[in-house]
């Protein structure tokens, strides 16, 4: 496997539901396969446990809490999404921010618990104090750009490199990917030129025409 990653944010649009969402599951599958490189589908909350049981591929919530198991009604709870068959979780998305000492908390909670933290950042700066936690990876998504179709490595090349330095120069584990208008093959050739470990995508692939050649599309750059 690639060293880089994809991540697929399903969100919660339509397209991504029903059997819609169990095909591209099956599309994760094969071109994770095929190219060898390690995809992550984070679904709709609701149908983790059922792609956990249908497919085989790497699944992350969209949010995880800092609540612990028990009566802690309505909240996703970090030891029952491990449960249902998530490998991890998005932590603080632009559309679900959240404090910094709850992100810490999640962090610590996930990394206890062997599943990978993805936390997102929206400038150089945020990462800055985010690497401090200890996150697998840092996605840095401006929050602008998001679902814009223009991409952060084209647009804004410079935060993505700014991105790396200011993760690398607090903690050199953590890894930082890219987000926010990336729609092309070569969108994503740039973010790694940039110093990027991969991609996180939502629109660019869950309102596609065709999601499958996207996928590919996405993928091939990061199996290099």
């Amino acid at each position: 496997m690639s060293e880089n990653i994809l991540i697929i944010n399903c969100k919660n649009y339509v397209e991504t539901t029903g059997d819609d969402l169990l095909l591209l599951a099956d599309y994760v599958s094969k071109v994770s396969n095929d190219l060898g490189v390690k995809i992550y589908l984070a679904p709709p909350t609701s149908y983790i446990s059922l792609l956990s049981n249908l497919k085989d591929v790497l699944l992350l919530s969209q949010h995880s809490d800092s609540e612990d198991v028990g009566g802690t009604t309505g909240y996703n709870v970090i030891e029952i999404l491990k449960i249902a068959g998530c490998s991890g979780s998005l932590v603080n998305h632009s559309e679900k921010r959240i404090s910094q000492s709850i992100i810490d908390t999640v962090v610590t909670k996930l990394r206890k618990l062997n599943m990978l933290s993805v936390v997102c950042a929206r400038t150089p700066s945020e990462v800055n104090h985010l690497a401090r936690l200890n996150p697998d990876y840092i996605a840095i998504e401006p929050p602008e750009l998001i679902g814009s179709g223009i991409a952060v490595s084209n647009a804004q090349p410079e935060i993505i490199s700014d991105s790396v330095k200011a993760a690398k120069s607090v903690n050199p584990k953590v890894q930082v990917i890219c987000g926010a208008g990336i729609v092309k093959g070569e969108d994503v050739s740039e973010s790694i030129k940039l110093g990027a470990s991969g991609i996180l995508v939502a629109s660019g692939i869950t309102k596609s025409n065709n999601k499958l050649n996207k996928l590919i599309e996405l993928a091939k750059p990061l199996a290099n």
